[in-house]
């Protein structure tokens, strides 16, 4: 089998003689496995994913200053700290959700073109998963705070449904063009969770947030993708929510926060999931041998009746040591 149908098969419930595997690496951590490891480390571990996520293009060279970087929505991220790879908010652009003036920009087409299709060039026989990070809840915090979107569930909710109304606008506009090409499955990043249950609550969640993923999960299955949804955090109790909307992968998938032996029982069948080796708790501070273990029997709890991914929670940070990512590739390979 290819690394692509190995994919279709864990989708659509049905084991592979080989589980397929992703990893990815925050800046700094590719930077430490690159000097600990050499520069090509991972350039035969045959992921079985290549993954493009819109952003907006942060761009530093619009502020002048190598550590603050403007993106297509007016917003500044300050990257000067740790998190190199997306930062912390410098400056929002709405003050106040019921009287502002925002206007979301106009798509750049032409750079969204020349990115996917340099992208799919390079996607050899792996699975291709195309999508939009900060997608609707985390986009309307972006531009305006996360309290104030918070405040607003309560104080402004009409307001508040407009601009998440404007979020899915422009997201169909970006969708629109993304679903020129041919890739595999469309990808939505928002976080809802923390680490005991959902930010907002389920009944705010519903109310605001599963309206507009519906329509977006949609248009991705009007075109014949699979719909893959990230949030860090406990999002167990809107799974079935996600499951009745079309969602066919979550990531990502945390034992810290799941039982996972429960989760696979109750929707193994339903969701395929994508993670289960903690970057927050083995990675980051096992030993190596304890990663092979631990990784070794998640495995095999997840495998059985595909609908499984094996890799990190989440993108690799840079508190994971070397050794341990040689671990998890070992059980992987």
């Amino acid at each position: 089998m290819t690394r692509r149908e190995r994919v279709i098969a864990a989708l659509n419930h049905k084991e592979t003689d080989i589980t397929p595997w992703y990893m990815e690496y925050t800046a700094l951590e590719r930077e430490r496995l690159e000097g600990a490891l050499g520069e090509d480390f991972d350039k035969d571990w045959q992921y079985h994913l290549h993954v493009y996520q819109y952003w907006g293009w942060p761009d530093n060279s619009k502020t002048g200053d190598k550590d603050l970087f403007r993106d297509a929505f007016g917003v500044v991220w300050n990257r000067g700290g740790a998190d190199k790879d997306i930062g912390v908010i410098d400056s929002f652009m709405i003050g106040d959700i019921e009287e502002h003036d925002y206007v979301f920009p106009p798509v750049d087409a032409e750079r969204l073109r020349k990115d996917l299709q340099s992208f799919l060039n390079r996607k050899e026989d792996k699975f291709t998963v195309v999508g939009i990070g900060f997608s609707v809840f985390e986009r309307a915090w972006s531009l305006c705070g996360m309290e104030n979107v918070f405040m607003a569930m309560l104080a402004a909710p009409d307001a508040l449904k407009k601009l998440f109304a404007d979020i899915r606008a422009y997201n169909e506009r970006v969708m629109d063009i993304m679903l020129e090409f041919d890739f595999d499955a469309f990808y939505f990043g928002d976080d809802w969770g923390a680490q005991q249950g959902l930010m907002m609550g389920a009944g705010h969640w519903r109310e605001y947030i599963k309206v507009v993923m519906a329509a977006l999960y949609a248009k991705a299955k009007a075109a014949g993708r699979y719909v893959f949804q990230h949030s860090c955090g406990d999002c167990g109790e809107i799974f079935q929510d996600l499951v009745d909307i079309g969602l066919d992968c979550y990531q990502t998938f945390q034992p810290e926060i799941y039982d996972i032996v429960e989760v696979k029982r109750v929707f193994g069948d339903k969701l395929t999931f994508w993670g289960g080796v903690s970057t927050q708790r083995l990675l980051a501070a096992a030993s190596p041998d304890e990663v092979k273990k631990k990784s070794l029997e998640i495995l095999n709890i997840m495998k059985k009746g595909g609908g499984y991914i094996f890799a990190p929670t989440h993108t690799v940070a840079h508190d994971v040591p070397p050794e341990n990512i040689v671990a998890l590739y070992e059980v992987m390979k």
